[in-house]
Formats: structure tokens, C-alpha cells, sequence
């Protein structure tokens, strides 16, 4: 189905793989689309890209964070530079009580007036589809604050960071990233009936994630294949790529994207995109589209994938292994025993959703599946954008899936983060989402409870749900999908409910403040000397975003710094908030002429082994990890731990380039440490004249760990920054940073 091809490869018009090189490696690499679109972003020489993107997205959970981030940073500040999306899909359902919701909306849609933006309310269009339908445009690049920001398949690049990137270009500043290598998907054959997107997608993530392929690369789709493909297939495929750890994606346009923007009111935004007569890939990747079969990917990781039929044979064995993972990722116990009926395997669940899901064609498959069937188990299906509900409801299949026992619901991102949805404890839901980190349905293990998710697509969610609730791959119902009724767009929602001040800033209205939303706490620049306390020490493969600062209620709290914090890594090392507490505690002493018992052991310790300690020794907390920051975009995810006294993290790698961003927008030090830690959780790192360190970006960090009992152990700590970087650690976050500067 998929082969990956490791090695540099020369593609003739996006359609001949050659074996032999017929031009310059250097010359043929900008031939690619990604690089075309890249290099006319770019505003400097060198190798170190530094990209002005054409427009920016944000959802209700980063869009309050980025705005106060921006006017802490410039006072000043008086309009957006670009068109700035901020929509409201992410928790406009969550029934946790208060008035957080609609203050966030309330602030958002008053920051649209004042700094000139777009503001699209809850239940209108979940953020990746609004972007789609009314933004995106061939040969433009999108930043968003959100991590699945892709655009790919409509000729447009989509890259997804934390809310700090944004910040940058909002203040006219750039995303600096060295030239990124760029891995060519060919695409041939066509997918059989009842194959769908998340299927090739699953395969395509479950190929490439375990050894980091792509990571941190752009994926670029092209090949015979492409053209049998209609757009919401593509995009399908498309949002998914994030799930592979690559930083962007881009597509070889055609008369079906010209199609997408003429019915969409935007024929000006179709270009023609595809490869030069000879391009040069860092890589390659063949995905033959007829040998797709219906897949799902396992909990608790959209990597962990089977074909379904395999699942079906295995059932037992795969489901085991299930509950091993949970038990020793610290979760509750999961007993799924009840979920085998002979060799056939039950849902309890399914969930069809958001900017993967809960596209038009999927749903109109989904319906013609079900039609006549009913839905053995609860089924929510969530169209993307309320133009699209129209649609559905005026061809029929809103009521038709209604009839069948469906659940028909508005906009929204809930299912694909634990807002909305959340299953029973020890129940296992199938899903056409992004993700299925574990609970991040919206269990809490804190509280006994746990549940698991596996993705799949659409069609074989429906396929499952018509046959009893018994998993059943969607191939199995090929005969009932026909063509989807045709789409019409209509844009009249949007123009009775968006507010759009694009070019139009109102520069005395008022900000509306709710009370959960506080600024940020002030930091401090990075000291001469560095003391680390070790509050929490995770060993597990991999560390997510989820993990870090889960997702779901908690998010309740996104606008209050303080607040949100005290959730920090609440599911998976619940005790860290209080540890690194403590060394907030330590840290507020410094001055005060008193020690606490334990510094008074690890000073002791390193002035009996000859050191100099000094009077100004920064102390706070770190994380270690061995490769965390997979997944979700969310600043949060470092901000929680600065707000919370944290100074650095060290990991043998970190999972993506966002997560690793944050660290150093936020004044994280982002170190890195191959070899096994020689330190254990509560322990301390006493770093000396590490302010020099970075402000000469050394390399390499000499430490020394101190345990509880005083002894020492000489170390190195490795750090790799640009200039840029190393000012803003210098400064102590980006705010301080840019304050100075404005």
C-alpha cells in the first residue's frame, strides 16, 4: 500500500520517478512546489529562511492568549497586518458552567473590531473549514495557532505553531526556519468503493511515524492518482498529514481545485501548482490508492494502525494489547473483554466530526450506509461548517441520517478534544477525528475513569454502526455508496453571522474583558546562573501536548494563565504541580537572606566540592521527557510551566518544532540530552554561567546534578539556538523580548 523510499529521488513532471539523476541535486530542489511557495515568502538570504505568511487562524482556545500575548509585548499595537481568523470551535459547547465561553467570544469579537479581523461565532464553521471556504487561495501560505492548519490540497501551505509564532508576524516580525526538506507523496490507482480518506490517511501516518520520516518536512502530493480524487478526499487526506509530525503539506492543483473556488465565490483564488519538469525530493513516498483498504488506528495513537480486517481476525490479542498500554501509561484499567463477542469485536461509539469527518461526501456516504439500517450504537454526526449543514439538510441526508437514529449536531471541535461526546468509563469509541491520544476524549484518570478511542473513517464507522455495532470495514457495504447529491454553497450564514473588519480597524473601541481573563504574569530575564529542581520525570516513548496540559474542561480555564497552569500535566504526573510550586517557593526566597533545608543541602554540597556559588543562582523547575511535544499546537503546553516558575525542559528529542518553539517563546530552555539522564525526578541541576552560555550559543552545557543526599555528578547538556533564539531565552520570553524592542 505504501513504500517509502529513503534516499534522493528525481521526479520528471510529477508523474515519472527516474533512476538516474538527469540534473543538479541544488538545482532541481527548487523545483518543488513547496519550495517555489516557500522562497517567494521568504525575506532573507542564507540558509535560514525568515517567512511572512498571507493570512492567520486562531480557535477560542489560543485567540485570547495571542492578543494579550501581543499587547503586553506592544502596547501600541493598533490593527492586524493580515487578515487574522479568530472562530469559536473549540469549546462552545462545553458544559462546565460560568460565563467563560461567551466572555472569550465576547473578547475575541471585540479585538476583530478594534484590530480589524474576522470573527466567526460558535457553531458557524470549525476553524480548518472556514478557512478552507473563505482564505485559503493557490500559492499563499496560512499560519495557525492550531496544529492540524493545513491547506495543502488547495494549492495553499498551511503550518500550524503556537500562539508566539503568531505573535511574530502580527508585530511584523518573521517564522525563521532553515530551508526544511521536502518528501514527494506519488499517488496512483484509484480507491475501491468504501475506501475512504481516513483510511489512506491512517495507512499513509502508520507508515511513516515510528521512525520520524517526515518529521519536521514538508509533504508534497502528486502523481496520477491526484485527479481521481475529488477535494474533499484530498483535504481529508490532507489534515491528517499533521498526524505524521511534518511541518506543512502542499498539492498539485487541477480543474477540480478550480471547481472548489469558483463554487466558493472565489474563482480568483485557484492557481495552477504542480511540480517543474524535473524536481529533486529528499525523499519519497508511493501510496498505490487501489491497494487502500479500510483501516483504523488502534488506541492511543492515530500511528497504531491495523487494517480492520486484520483487527477482525485479531480481535482479542490487539484489544490485550490495549489494555497493557493503558496500564502502564498509568491509566486506569481497561477491561474490553465484554467488547468480544466470538471473533466479531463491538463499539460502543461512534462519532463522525470536525475538519477531518464531518465533510459533506463523508456524511452523504455515510447516510447511503446506514439508509435502511438504523445505527445499532449512539452515532454524532457534525457537518464542519453550517454552510454545509444547509446543504445536507436541503439534499435530504440531514433527515435521512436522522431517521437512521443519528445524531445530527452543529460546528464544532468538542469529540476530537473531550468537549463534547465523552463515552462511559471502560467503553471504546470509533471516530472520524484527528486524534485519539489517551483520554483525550475526556476521561479523568485522577478520577478512576478511562476510556479508548480508535479512528477510522466515516464510511466504516457507518458500516459498523448499521451492522449491529459490530466492526465492520465500509468495503463490506460497497454496493450502497453512490455519488454524493450535488453540493451548493451557500455563503448567506456567513454573511448574517461573520463579522469581518479585514482593512478596517476601529482604533477606539473598547476591549470586553470578562473575569477569567488575566494577563499574563510578568518574567524574568534568564539569570547568570542557573539551579533546576526536577518536578516531574517522564519516561514513556513519547510525550503529547494532552499530556503536558490536558485538553477538554481544563480548557475552561485558557484565559487566566493562573488558572490554566494549576491543570499542568494533571493526567499524567499529577504531583508536578505541586513540586515545581515548591520551587517557585525557593525562588521567591532568593533575596530574602533565608535558604530552604533542601537548597542548604545542594549549596553545601557543591561549595565542599569546590564550587563558587554565587549570589545570583536562578532557581525554578524543569521537565524531562524523553520526547515530548506530539501533538496539539497549544502554547499552553510550555506557558503552563513558566507561569508555574518553570526554566527549562530536557529531552533526548523533542517530537515536533512547534512544541520546541514554545519552549523558546515562552523562556524555556529547550536542552537536549542523548544518553540516559543521570538524574532522577526531585533532584537538582545546578547549571553555572549559563546566561554567557546562551549568549554565546554554546553548544555544549556543563552541569552538575545534586541528589537529595548531596551527591555530585558531572554532566553535559546540549543546546543548539539561532541568534533570535538566543535573545529571547536571554530576555526571558518573547514578551520581554519584543517590550524592549517597541
Amino acid at each position: 500500500m505504501v513504500e517509502c523510499i529513503n534516499s534522493g529521488t528525481f521526479v520528471k513532471n510529477g508523474r515519472e520517478i527516474l533512476a538516474d539523476a538527469p540534473a543538479s541535486k541544488e538545482v532541481a530542489a527548487k523545483n518543488t512546489m513547496a519550495y517555489n511557495i516557500m522562497a517567494a515568502h521568504n525575506t532573507a538570504d542564507g540558509e535560514l529562511w525568515q517567512l511572512k505568511f498571507d493570512a492567520l487562524a486562531s480557535h477560542d482556545i489560543t485567540y485570547v492568549g495571542v492578543i494579550q500575548t501581543v499587547r503586553a509585548a506592544a502596547p501600541g499595537f493598533e490593527k492586524f497586518p493580515v487578515p487574522y481568523v479568530l472562530t469559536n470551535c473549540h469549546n462552545s459547547l462545553c458544559a462546565v458552567g460560568g460565563t467563560t465561553n461567551s466572555d472569550d467570544h465576547a473578547f475575541g469579537l471585540s479585538a476583530a473590531k478594534k484590530y480589524g479581523g474576522i470573527f466567526v461565532p460558535p457553531h458557524i464553521a470549525v476553524i480548518h473549514q472556514y478557512v478552507r471556504e473563505e482564505i485559503a487561495q493557490g500559492g499563499t501560505m496560512v499560519l495557525g495557532s492550531d496544529s492540524h492548519t493545513r491547506y495543502g490540497a488547495l494549492g495553499c501551505m498551511g503550518i500550524g505553531e503556537g500562539g508566539g509564532e503568531l505573535v511574530k508576524q502580527l508585530l511584523g516580525r518573521t517564522y525563521a526556519i532553515s530551508r526544511p526538506e521536502v518528501v514527494g507523496v506519488y499517488l496512483s490507482g484509484e480507491p475501491r468503493p468504501g475506501v475512504g480518506p481516513q483510511d489512506v490517511a491512517l495507512a499513509l501516518i502508520g507508515a511513516v511515524f515510528a521512525d520520524g520520516f517526515v518529521k519536521n518536512k514538508v509533504l508534497e502530493f502528486f502523481g496520477p492518482g491526484v485527479s481521481g480524487l475529488s477535494m474533499d478526499f484530498r483535504m481529508g487526506v490532507d489534515v491528517m498529514t499533521t498526524e505524521t509530525t511534518c511541518l506543512s503539506s502542499i498539492w498539485e492543483t487541477d480543474e477540480k481545485t478550480e471547481s472548489f473556488y469558483k463554487l466558493h465565490g472565489r474563482a480568483d483564488g485557484f492557481k495552477q501548482i504542480s511540480p517543474a519538469e524535473i524536481a529533486y525530493y529528499d525523499g519519497l513516498i508511493k501510496i498505490n490508492l487501489s491497494e487502500i483498504v479500510p483501516m483504523i488506528a488502534m488506541p492511543f495513537h492515530p500511528s497504531n494502525v491495523y487494517k480492520i480486517e486484520d483487527v477482525q481476525k485479531n480481535a482479542g490479542d490487539i484489544l490485550r494489547q490495549v489494555e497493557k498500554f493503558a496500564e502502564t501509561d498509568g491509566t486506569p484499567p481497561l477491561d474490553f473483554s465484554r467488547l468480544l463477542d466470538g471473533k466479531n469485536m463491538r463499539i460502543d461509539q461512534g462519532i463522525i466530526a470536525g475538519c477531518a469527518g464531518g465533510l459533506y461526501e463523508s456524511i452523504c456516504d455515510a447516510a447511503k450506509i446506514l439508509e435502511g439500517q438504523g445505527t445499532a450504537i449512539p452515532l454524532s454526526v457534525y457537518p464542519a461548517s453550517q454552510p454545509m449543514y444547509v446543504a445536507l439538510a436541503e439534499n435530504g441526508v440531514v433527515p435521512a441520517l436522522m431517521r437512521e437514529g443519528a445524531i445530527l449536531k452543529t460546528a464544532f471541535c468538542g469529540p476530537c478534544f473531550g468537549a463534547g461526546d465523552v463515552p462511559q468509563n471502560n467503553s471504546f469509541s470509533m471516530r472520524h477525528v484527528t486524534r485519539n491520544f489517551p483520554n483525550r476524549e475526556g476521561a479523568k484518570p485522577a478520577m478512576g475513569q478511562s476510556a479508548a478511542v480508535a479512528l477510522a473513517d466515516a464510511l466504516s464507522i457507518a458500516a459498523t454502526a448499521a451492522n449491529g455495532g459490530i466492526l465492520t470495514p465500509a468495503t463490506d457495504f460497497a454496493e450502497r455508496i453512490a455519488q454524493p447529491p450535488t453540493y451548493f454553497f451557500d455563503g448567506t450564514v456567513y454573511k448574517n453571522q461573520i463579522y469581518n473588519g479585514v482593512g478596517n480597524p476601529q482604533k477606539n473601541a473598547e476591549l470586553v474583558y470578562g473575569p477569567g481573563i488575566r494577563d499574563w504574569p510578568q518574567f524574568k530575564p534568564l539569570g547568570e546562573n542557573m539551579l533546576l529542581h526536577i518536578a516531574s520525570f517522564i519516561e514513556d516513548p513519547v510525550t503529547t501536548t494532552d499530556e503536558l496540559i490536558p485538553s477538554g474542561e481544563t480548557s475552561t480555564f485558557r484565559s487566566n494563565p493562573y488558572a490554566l497552569a494549576e491543570h499542568t500535566l494533571s493526567r499524567k504526573d499529577p504531583d508536578y504541580v505541586s513540586r515545581a510550586k515548591k520551587s517557585q517557593t525557593w525562588a521567591d526566597m532568593q533575596g530574602t537572606g533565608k535558604l530552604a533545608g533542601e537548597l542548604q543541602t545542594v549549596f553545601s554540597a557543591l561549595t565542599n566540592a569546590g564550587h563558587t556559588i554565587p549570589a545570583n543562582v536562578a532557581i525554578g523547575s524543569a521537565v524531562y521527557a524523553i520526547k515530548p511535544g506530539d501533538g496539539s499546537a497549544r502554547e499552553q503546553a510550555a506557558s503552563c510551566q513558566r507561569v508555574l516558575g518553570g526554566l527549562a525542559n530536557i529531552a533526548r528529542e523533542y517530537a515536533t518544532k512547534r512544541y520546541r518553539s514554545n519552549l523558546v517563546n515562552w523562556g524555556l530552555l529547550p536542552f537536549i540530552l542523548p544518553e540516559n539522564p543521570p538524574f532522577k525526578c526531585e533532584d537538582f541541576i545546578y547549571i553555572p554561567e549559563i546566561r554567557a552560555a546562551i549568549k554565546n550559543r554554546a553548544e555544549k552545557i556543563p552541569a552538575f546534578v545534586v541528589d537529595k543526599n548531596g551527591t555530585i555528578t558531572p554532566f553535559s547538556l546540549e543546546i543548539s539556538l539561532s541568534e533570535a533564539e538566543s535573545q529571547s531565552l536571554l530576555a526571558g520570553c518573547l514578551i520581554n523580548l519584543y517590550s524592549k524592542q517597541n
